[in-house]
């Protein structure tokens, strides 16, 4: 029974030590790379030029060169997919994507790896040219670019949402105000019109609801495409909480290499069977069993021989 419980034990302890050390080292893998977009206007003309947005990737550890493979999620609210137009672009000219749709939301992935390599100290970059059709009036675009190494896994992901406006957009009119020439004059003897009274609190109000009436709608959700702009260190992410469980992970395993050795340190004694005790003093000083040690006689020994 002892020795299932300590083969159990070291079972144990090996599978959660490996288990801390996976973990431990997955999450630094993913913390060491960083994404960034650049390019991006305040907001999105329809009909308008067209934007030219990058997508820079970069590492800080020193692990060994890789390739990557871009993933570009667009979401869009107020107008449709096909109001779109995204071209992925290189140096050698246009480069070739997978595009896969699921309601408002487009996957755009390249379906060669880039044509750069992720290195210590360096970047790839993968550029996009948005653009937008003449008879959007309004609406809503996400981009969120993920890079993915050889194998497709997620290495880092950068996310923003920018209004797209018609070109035909009106401005809200702004009214002057009355010069002294322009007020009219108003006769004493004649009595004073009721004149209506604006509360200032309820000309913001006003205001905030014709802003919400102008299309803002709900952005989409996270897992979709994002909504605005990611940072890195905001709250407990899944970095930290690798951490916490390789920590608790290894903490586990030591405590139970301690339980272990001393579990070994004890002898195993049988039931009723007692151990007995070697001398420790020099050979001289130890006695010569006897009883059934002892080699009897050999009676041959004394036979008498013919002459």
């Amino acid at each position: 029974m002892k020795r299932l419980w300590r083969s159990t034990l070291r079972i144990g302890v090996v599978l959660a030590c490996l288990t801390g050390v996976d973990v431990a080292m997955a999450a630094p893998a993913q913390a060491a790379f960083a994404t960034e977009l650049s390019g991006l206007p305040d907001q999105f003309t329809a009909g308008g030029r067209v934007a030219t947005v990058s997508a820079v990737v970069s590492r800080s550890d020193q692990g060994d060169c890789l390739k990557v493979r871009w993933s570009m999620v667009l979401a869009v609210q107020g107008l449709r997919l096909d109001q779109v137009r995204v071209d992925r672009i290189e140096e050698t000219g246009s480069f070739p994507m997978e595009v896969r749709i699921d309601g408002d939301v487009a996957r755009l992935t390249d379906r060669q790896l880039d044509p750069g390599t992720l290195c210590p100290g360096r970047t790839v970059t993968a550029q996009y040219r948005i653009g937008f059709a003449a008879d959007v009036e309004q609406g809503k675009v996400s981009l969120a670019a993920e890079a993915y190494d050889q194998n497709l896994q997620l290495l880092s992901r950068q996310s923003a949402t920018r209004e797209v406006v018609g070109r035909n957009a009106v401005a809200p009119p702004t009214t002057a105000a009355p010069t002294p020439s322009s007020v009219p004059t108003v006769d004493p003897t004649e009595e004073p019109a009721d004149t209506p009274t604006v509360d200032p609190a309820d000309e913001e109000a006003d205001a905030a609801d014709d802003g919400y009436a102008g299309g803002a709608a709900e952005p989409p959700a996270a897992d979709a495409a994002g909504n605005q702009v990611s940072e890195s260190g905001a709250g407990i992410g899944l970095t930290e909480a690798a951490f916490l469980l390789g920590g608790l992970l290894l903490f586990l395993g030591v405590g139970l290499l301690m339980r272990l050795r001393q579990l070994t340190r004890e002898p195993e004694v049988a039931d009723g069977v007692a151990v007995a005790a070697v001398p420790t003093g020099p050979v001289g000083d130890w006695e010569r069993p006897t009883g059934e040690w002892e080699r009897p006689a050999d009676r041959r020994r004394w036979r008498t021989v013919r002459r």
